[in-house]
């Protein structure tokens, strides 16, 4: 474990926690091998920053737009995502008040709501928001992917959109480049 702060490590210092065996190790690595071995998908993530920056205009975004529900259930499920929002709270006789900070997603309207109306009013934009941070700016911010690869957002989507299949079908239909075959 990697600990950030004084309190985080405060905070680690009373969890109870051992190295783990040889055995427990190799245990772990034929769970996730057998585990990988029936995802059954792959995203070739071969300069997706790159990819997803050049095609911000692409006819792609508007078919998910058109199938998606903007049901948030991908970003809910998603172990990276940590979209929130902050709700102040009053009781009925004024005397107290609360700010609340709340799990939300980028997929609501109200989301990215400022004075005069939704910065992300349709599908599209919310959709190709979510999918360009998780595999882009992402990456800007924290030098690693957002996305583990672990499949929930592709298994809680009620209309099936993959956004492993979303990736492929961007990078398939760009030109090839110069010098490749």
């Amino acid at each position: 474990m990697e600990v950030g702060t004084a309190r985080g490590a405060e905070i680690l210092d009373g969890v109870p926690c051992k190295e783990a065996s040889s055995e427990q190790l190799a245990a772990a690595k034929r769970v996730v091998a057998k585990t990988a071995a029936h995802m059954g998908r792959r995203m070739d993530t071969t300069d997706i920053k790159a990819l997803l920056y050049r095609n911000y205009e692409h006819p792609r975004w508007d078919n998910v737009a058109a199938r998606c529900l903007n049901c948030a259930n991908c970003t809910m499920v998603c172990p990276t995502c940590f979209c929130t929002t902050v709700e102040d709270v009053t009781d009925l006789t004024g005397d107290s008040t609360e700010r609340w900070r709340k799990w939300d997603s980028c997929f609501t309207m109200d989301f990215s709501y400022i004075v005069g109306g939704s910065v992300r009013a349709s599908a599209l934009a919310r959709y190709r928001q979510w999918m360009t941070h998780k595999l882009a700016t992402w990456i800007d911010q924290f030098g690693t992917s957002g996305c583990v690869g672990c499949g929930r957002c592709i298994t809680w989507c009620p209309v099936a959109i993959d956004i492993t299949e979303e990736v492929r079908a961007i990078r398939e239909s760009e030109p090839a480049k110069k010098g490749t075959a």
